[in-house]
Protein backbone atom coordinates (compact mmCIF):
# COMPACT_ATOMS: atom_id res chain seq x y z
CA UNK A 1 0.00 0.00 0.00
CA UNK A 2 1.33 3.38 -0.98
CA UNK A 3 1.37 6.01 1.77
CA UNK A 4 -0.34 9.36 1.29
CA UNK A 5 0.60 12.69 2.84
CA UNK A 6 -1.61 14.24 5.52
CA UNK A 7 -1.10 17.36 7.63
CA UNK A 8 -1.99 17.25 11.34
CA UNK A 9 -1.85 19.69 14.24
CA UNK A 10 -1.43 19.23 18.01
CA UNK A 11 -4.77 19.43 19.84
CA UNK A 12 -5.41 20.75 23.33
CA UNK A 13 -9.23 20.69 23.19
CA UNK A 14 -10.53 17.60 24.98
CA UNK A 15 -13.76 18.78 26.61
CA UNK A 16 -17.00 17.98 24.83
CA UNK A 17 -17.96 21.61 24.18
CA UNK A 18 -14.46 22.39 22.89
CA UNK A 19 -14.47 19.41 20.55
CA UNK A 20 -17.88 20.45 19.21
CA UNK A 21 -16.51 23.90 18.37
CA UNK A 22 -13.49 22.25 16.76
CA UNK A 23 -15.71 20.25 14.41
CA UNK A 24 -17.78 23.34 13.62
CA UNK A 25 -14.56 25.05 12.52
CA UNK A 26 -13.87 22.33 9.94
CA UNK A 27 -11.47 20.22 12.00
CA UNK A 28 -11.67 16.56 13.02
CA UNK A 29 -10.24 15.46 16.38
CA UNK A 30 -7.76 12.61 16.14
CA UNK A 31 -5.40 10.54 18.29
CA UNK A 32 -2.12 8.88 17.37
CA UNK A 33 -0.59 6.04 19.36
CA UNK A 34 1.94 3.26 18.90
CA UNK A 35 5.29 1.98 20.09
CA UNK A 36 7.21 4.93 18.72
CA UNK A 37 5.87 7.52 21.17
CA UNK A 38 3.24 8.24 23.82
CA UNK A 39 -0.35 8.81 22.63
CA UNK A 40 -0.97 12.32 21.37
CA UNK A 41 -4.14 14.31 20.62
CA UNK A 42 -4.24 15.74 17.12
CA UNK A 43 -6.61 17.45 14.74
CA UNK A 44 -6.83 17.22 10.96
CA UNK A 45 -8.68 19.16 8.28
CA UNK A 46 -12.12 17.59 7.82
CA UNK A 47 -12.15 18.05 4.03
CA UNK A 48 -8.68 16.57 3.59
CA UNK A 49 -9.41 13.40 5.60
CA UNK A 50 -12.81 13.03 3.91
CA UNK A 51 -11.22 13.29 0.45
CA UNK A 52 -8.62 10.66 1.35
CA UNK A 53 -11.28 8.25 2.55
CA UNK A 54 -13.57 8.87 -0.42
CA UNK A 55 -10.81 8.12 -2.91
CA UNK A 56 -9.73 4.95 -1.11
CA UNK A 57 -11.11 1.45 -1.69
CA UNK A 58 -11.43 1.00 2.07
CA UNK A 59 -10.73 2.98 5.23
CA UNK A 60 -7.40 1.18 5.61
CA UNK A 61 -5.03 4.01 4.77
CA UNK A 62 -1.29 4.35 5.26
CA UNK A 63 -0.40 8.02 5.80
CA UNK A 64 2.78 10.04 6.07
CA UNK A 65 1.60 12.22 8.92
CA UNK A 66 3.24 15.60 9.15
CA UNK A 67 2.52 17.02 12.61
CA UNK A 68 3.08 20.76 13.07
CA UNK A 69 5.92 21.66 15.48
CA UNK A 70 6.93 17.99 15.77
CA UNK A 71 10.63 17.14 15.93
CA UNK A 72 10.09 14.42 13.31
CA UNK A 73 9.23 15.65 9.86
CA UNK A 74 6.94 12.70 9.09
CA UNK A 75 5.33 9.90 11.06
CA UNK A 76 4.20 6.75 9.24
CA UNK A 77 0.79 5.69 10.53
CA UNK A 78 -2.21 3.53 9.69
CA UNK A 79 -5.75 4.84 9.88
CA UNK A 80 -6.83 2.42 12.60
CA UNK A 81 -10.42 3.53 13.14
CA UNK A 82 -12.77 6.13 11.70
CA UNK A 83 -15.91 7.24 13.52
CA UNK A 84 -18.79 8.69 11.50
CA UNK A 85 -21.81 10.72 12.53
CA UNK A 86 -24.83 8.34 12.59
CA UNK A 87 -27.02 10.68 10.54
CA UNK A 88 -24.81 12.82 8.32
CA UNK A 89 -22.05 10.24 7.84
CA UNK A 90 -19.38 12.91 8.36
CA UNK A 91 -16.08 11.91 9.96
CA UNK A 92 -16.12 12.87 13.65
CA UNK A 93 -12.93 11.19 14.93
CA UNK A 94 -9.90 9.34 13.61
CA UNK A 95 -7.44 7.01 15.35
CA UNK A 96 -3.94 6.68 13.87
CA UNK A 97 -1.60 3.80 14.69
CA UNK A 98 2.02 4.79 14.23
CA UNK A 99 4.16 2.05 12.69
CA UNK A 100 7.73 1.51 11.52
CA UNK A 101 8.58 0.63 7.94
CA UNK A 102 10.35 -2.54 9.11
CA UNK A 103 7.63 -3.58 11.58
CA UNK A 104 4.94 -6.06 10.52
CA UNK A 105 1.41 -4.97 11.33
CA UNK A 106 -1.81 -6.93 11.74
CA UNK A 107 -4.99 -5.48 10.32
CA UNK A 108 -8.37 -6.48 8.86
CA UNK A 109 -8.85 -5.87 5.14
CA UNK A 110 -12.08 -6.15 3.14
CA UNK A 111 -12.63 -9.18 0.92
CA UNK A 112 -14.55 -8.67 -2.34
CA UNK A 113 -15.68 -11.01 -5.11
CA UNK A 114 -15.46 -10.80 -8.87
CA UNK A 115 -17.35 -12.74 -11.54
CA UNK A 116 -20.72 -14.53 -11.52
CA UNK A 117 -20.63 -18.04 -9.99
CA UNK A 118 -21.57 -20.90 -12.35
CA UNK A 119 -24.01 -22.20 -9.73
CA UNK A 120 -25.81 -18.85 -9.72
CA UNK A 121 -25.77 -18.36 -13.49
CA UNK A 122 -26.77 -21.88 -14.52
CA UNK A 123 -28.37 -23.40 -11.43
CA UNK A 124 -30.24 -20.51 -9.85
CA UNK A 125 -28.16 -20.71 -6.67
CA UNK A 126 -27.29 -17.87 -4.31
CA UNK A 127 -23.83 -16.50 -3.55
CA UNK A 128 -23.38 -16.22 0.21
CA UNK A 129 -20.66 -13.83 1.40
CA UNK A 130 -19.82 -15.13 4.87
CA UNK A 131 -16.59 -13.33 5.79
CA UNK A 132 -16.42 -9.68 4.73
CA UNK A 133 -12.99 -8.97 6.24
CA UNK A 134 -9.80 -11.01 6.50
CA UNK A 135 -7.11 -10.64 9.14
CA UNK A 136 -3.66 -10.21 7.58
CA UNK A 137 -0.10 -9.57 8.75
CA UNK A 138 2.62 -7.90 6.69
CA UNK A 139 4.93 -4.91 6.40
CA UNK A 140 3.20 -1.55 5.91
CA UNK A 141 4.38 -1.29 2.31
CA UNK A 142 2.79 -4.68 1.47
CA UNK A 143 -0.63 -3.94 2.96
CA UNK A 144 -3.41 -4.62 0.44
CA UNK A 145 -6.37 -2.26 0.27
CA UNK A 146 -8.59 -5.31 -0.25
CA UNK A 147 -8.42 -8.99 -1.25
CA UNK A 148 -10.42 -9.99 -4.33
CA UNK A 149 -11.72 -13.53 -4.91
CA UNK A 150 -12.72 -14.87 -8.33
CA UNK A 151 -15.92 -16.88 -7.77
CA UNK A 152 -16.73 -17.61 -11.44
CA UNK A 153 -16.05 -21.37 -11.17
CA UNK A 154 -18.12 -21.96 -8.04
CA UNK A 155 -20.93 -24.49 -8.54
CA UNK A 156 -23.88 -25.07 -6.20
CA UNK A 157 -22.66 -26.50 -2.89
CA UNK A 158 -19.08 -25.33 -3.44
CA UNK A 159 -17.21 -22.76 -1.38
CA UNK A 160 -13.87 -21.01 -0.91
CA UNK A 161 -12.14 -21.52 2.44
CA UNK A 162 -9.56 -19.34 4.12
CA UNK A 163 -6.76 -21.83 3.41
CA UNK A 164 -7.52 -21.80 -0.32
CA UNK A 165 -6.92 -18.08 -0.76
CA UNK A 166 -3.59 -17.10 -2.27
CA UNK A 167 -2.58 -13.82 -0.58
CA UNK A 168 -0.59 -11.05 -2.27
CA UNK A 169 3.20 -11.22 -2.03
CA UNK A 170 4.49 -10.57 1.47
CA UNK A 171 1.03 -10.95 3.05
CA UNK A 172 0.02 -13.65 5.53
CA UNK A 173 -3.66 -14.45 6.10
CA UNK A 174 -4.42 -15.29 9.73
CA UNK A 175 -7.21 -17.59 10.88
CA UNK A 176 -8.55 -21.14 10.70
CA UNK A 177 -7.87 -22.53 7.25
CA UNK A 178 -11.21 -24.38 7.22
CA UNK A 179 -13.34 -21.24 7.67
CA UNK A 180 -15.68 -20.56 4.76
CA UNK A 181 -15.33 -17.16 3.12
CA UNK A 182 -17.87 -17.44 0.28
CA UNK A 183 -20.21 -20.24 -0.83
CA UNK A 184 -22.94 -20.94 -3.39
CA UNK A 185 -26.16 -22.25 -1.84
CA UNK A 186 -28.89 -24.23 -3.62
CA UNK A 187 -32.11 -22.51 -4.75
CA UNK A 188 -34.68 -22.05 -2.00
CA UNK A 189 -37.81 -22.25 -4.15
CA UNK A 190 -39.06 -25.50 -2.54
CA UNK A 191 -38.66 -24.07 0.95
CA UNK A 192 -40.58 -20.94 -0.03
CA UNK A 193 -43.44 -23.05 -1.47
CA UNK A 194 -43.63 -25.09 1.73
CA UNK A 195 -43.71 -21.92 3.82
CA UNK A 196 -46.51 -20.48 1.65
CA UNK A 197 -48.54 -23.70 1.97
CA UNK A 198 -48.20 -23.64 5.75
CA UNK A 199 -49.26 -19.99 5.83
CA UNK A 200 -52.38 -20.77 3.75
CA UNK A 201 -53.28 -23.73 5.99
CA UNK A 202 -52.99 -21.51 9.04
CA UNK A 203 -55.24 -18.95 7.34
CA UNK A 204 -57.95 -21.59 6.66
CA UNK A 205 -58.03 -22.53 10.33
CA UNK A 206 -58.52 -18.93 11.36
CA UNK A 207 -61.36 -18.49 8.85
CA UNK A 208 -63.17 -21.61 10.12
CA UNK A 209 -62.83 -20.40 13.68
CA UNK A 210 -64.24 -17.02 12.72
CA UNK A 211 -67.27 -18.66 11.09
CA UNK A 212 -67.95 -20.70 14.20
CA UNK A 213 -67.79 -17.58 16.32
CA UNK A 214 -70.21 -15.84 13.96
CA UNK A 215 -72.64 -18.80 14.23
CA UNK A 216 -72.54 -18.68 18.01
CA UNK A 217 -73.25 -14.98 17.96
CA UNK A 218 -76.12 -15.52 15.50
CA UNK A 219 -77.79 -18.04 17.84
CA UNK A 220 -78.09 -15.56 20.69
CA UNK A 221 -80.89 -13.39 19.20
CA UNK A 222 -83.06 -16.51 18.64
CA UNK A 223 -82.63 -17.49 22.27
CA UNK A 224 -83.63 -13.99 23.34
CA UNK A 225 -86.72 -14.14 21.11
CA UNK A 226 -87.78 -17.42 22.71
CA UNK A 227 -87.32 -15.90 26.14
CA UNK A 228 -89.49 -12.91 25.22
CA UNK A 229 -92.23 -15.23 23.87
CA UNK A 230 -92.18 -17.13 27.13
CA UNK A 231 -92.59 -13.89 29.06
CA UNK A 232 -95.62 -12.94 26.99
CA UNK A 233 -97.23 -16.30 27.68
CA UNK A 234 -96.59 -15.85 31.37
CA UNK A 235 -98.21 -12.42 31.26
CA UNK A 236 -101.31 -13.86 29.48
CA UNK A 237 -102.09 -16.51 32.11
CA UNK A 238 -103.38 -14.10 34.85
CA UNK A 239 -105.85 -12.57 32.36
CA UNK A 240 -107.22 -16.01 31.45
CA UNK A 241 -107.79 -16.84 35.11
CA UNK A 242 -109.66 -13.55 35.66
CA UNK A 243 -111.99 -14.35 32.75
CA UNK A 244 -112.82 -17.77 34.17
CA UNK A 245 -113.82 -16.25 37.55
CA UNK A 246 -116.25 -13.81 35.83
CA UNK A 247 -117.96 -16.73 34.17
Amino acid sequence: MKSVALKAYPRSQVQRAEVTKLRAAGRVPATIYGRQAAPQNLEVNSKEIADLLNHSVSENLLVDLSVEKDARSKRLALVQEVQHHPLSGKVVHVDFHEVAETEKVTIFVPVETTGEPAGVKNGGGTLEHILHKLKVRCLPKDLPEQITLDVTALEIGKSIHLGEIVPPAGVEIIGEKSRTVVAVAAPRAEEEVAATTEAKAAGDVEMTKEKKEEGAEGAAPAAKADAKAGDKKAEAKPEAKAAEKKK
